[in-house]
């Protein structure tokens, strides 16, 4: 195979480059003098590289594996048309048509056409009732006493502020269209321009920073809140801070969400650095145990005294095996089938606190003699691996892990990984798609607090709109505000 891939002392890449094959000299492959097998160790690297970037630029996201040819697939119940979708949540709006006089008249006998009591053709359908903006005029009456000694007023609806001219409901609508639907400021005022209302950017953003004010103790409870839970997930992604010209702003370029996830909550921070710092900060005094991928500063900051527990995440140790498919097929499958047992064990058990008791004796029973077979798996098939492979690479980061990862064998609330936070950085990085990130510190601030309480909100199963409606209503009332689980309990 090298020697196709010389063309007159020249190696040939297999792709292109903005049009034009990128050509590497033998030269630039391996130092002068360097023996043909040197050379065949770095082409193989070259390859790998290239497989991983083609899948990550045109392969699926999705990380399922199609069935194998000797497993048995489900079973798929045939689709049989596709029936009315019953909708129990919707108002039912009742609608009566009637004829217009002109077409009262009888075409046989001239007579005028009488209602048929009780007789009707029915039907139904979705429609929509388009939002209004409406100027809302408010007077409160007066009342006073026939002997003029007392005058009293009717009390008024709660604003964010005294005088304020945009209602709660108006904020929390902004809020809603831009945390959980994605819409970036701008292009809401392009909407309510076409309904009628006639507002800028900036008035939108008053709306939002207002309402996080009242909203600020409700995030500090829910992050301390993830963090007094047993087991914890932790994970990261960057976030960009722009100037007004939508550029980076030279304070950092790169600016990264934090997330720490509960079952029932997820917390964010917005800091300025990827660092040990900006980690400590998110995860403070927490000392029990914490799924996370093969970060460095989580390693360093486990193996301080008395900090938390460090679990490491099986789900990355599979990508790693996928990523080399290409060039390992038959051992990769190995590899993954044994992952997947891991995963058929953990399945028999019901999630949460009800099934740890059982987690606990299936792990003993199964998993852990599964895990011992992944061990001589890759004991075996390191030694028979090119040392600077994709392949070894794959189980060196699986076996650079290992402490953490076998973690989960002794204590059945540890997942076997950190998905569950992944999903919930979705809607963070949905958002940043669409608007790119924050135009102020106080932006990364509000972003932080308003994604925390959505996102946290749908884990509880909460409608993210009426939960901050009860949040803000009890702020204003001088109350702390409930938490999206909290109101999932209380309901």
């Amino acid at each position: 195979m090298f020697a196709k891939r010389l063309e007159k002392g020249r190696f040939v890449a297999p792709w292109d480059r903005e049009g034009g094959e990128l050509r590497l000299t033998v030269s630039e492959l391996a130092l002068k003098g360097a023996s043909p097998a040197d050379l065949q160790l770095r082409l193989a690297q070259l390859e790998s590289q290239l497989a991983v970037k083609n899948k990550l630029l045109f392969g699926k996201s999705s990380e399922k594996r199609p069935a194998a040819k000797d497993e048995v697939a489900p079973v798929k119940v045939p689709q049989v048309g596709h029936g009315p979708r019953e909708q129990p949540a919707l108002p039912v709006v009742k609608r009566l048509f009637e004829l217009d006089q002109a077409d009262l008249d009888c075409p046989k006998c001239g007579k005028t056409l009488a209602a048929f009591k009780g007789q009707f053709e029915e039907s139904e359908e979705i429609t929509v009732i388009e939002r209004r903006f409406v100027v809302e005029k408010q007077r409160r009456q007066k009342y006073r006493c026939e002997c003029n000694g007392c005058i009293e007023t009717a009390p008024g609806p709660v604003k964010l502020f005294p005088g304020a001219r945009y209602s709660v409901n108006f904020a929390i609508e902004v809020i809603i269209a831009k945390y959980l639907d994605h819409a970036p400021l701008e292009r809401q005022v392009r909407i309510m321009a076409r309904e009628g209302l006639v507002v800028d950017s900036q008035t939108l953003w008053d709306q939002i920073e207002r309402l996080g004010r009242l909203l600020k103790s409700a995030k500090e409870a829910l992050h301390l809140y993830v963090l007094s839970n047993a087991v914890i997930g932790a994970d990261e992604t960057r976030w960009r801070l722009l100037d007004g010209k939508g550029k980076d702003t030279g304070e950092a370029k790169q600016w990264q969400v934090w997330a720490v996830t509960a079952q029932d909550a997820v917390s964010y921070c917005i800091e300025d650095s990827r660092s040990a710092d900006a980690a400590r900060k998110l995860l403070g005094n927490f000392r029990g145990a914490m799924m996370a991928d093969g970060y460095g500063v989580y390693q360093s900051l486990a193996k301080a005294p008395g900090s938390f527990i460090l679990a490491h995440c099986w789900a990355h140790v599979r990508r790693k095996y996928i990523d080399v498919e290409h060039a390992f097929p038959a051992q990769a499958k190995e590899i993954v089938g044994l992952n997947g047992e891991l995963y058929a064990v953990d399945r028999l058990c019901p999630t949460g606190p009800p099934g740890d008791d059982l987690r606990r004796q299936l792990r003993s029973e199964r998993s852990r003699a599964v895990v011992e077979r992944i061990r001589i798996w890759a004991m075996n098939t390191k030694a028979r691996s090119l040392p600077e492979g994709g392949l070894a690479k794959a189980i060196d980061y699986m076996l650079g892990m290992w402490k953490g990862l076998v973690r989960f064998l002794d204590d059945p609330r540890i997942p076997l990984d950190n998905n569950s936070t992944e999903r919930g950085l979705r809607g963070v990085v949905i958002g940043r798609k669409n608007h790119y990130g924050s135009k102020s510190k106080r932006g990364t601030e509000v972003a932080a607090l308003f994604y925390s309480l959505i996102e946290s909100a749908k884990l509880a199963g909460v409608e993210p709109k009426a939960y901050l409606r009860l949040a803000v209503q009890a702020a204003l009332r001088g109350e702390q505000p409930p938490l999206p689980h909290e109101v999932a309990k209380a309901a």
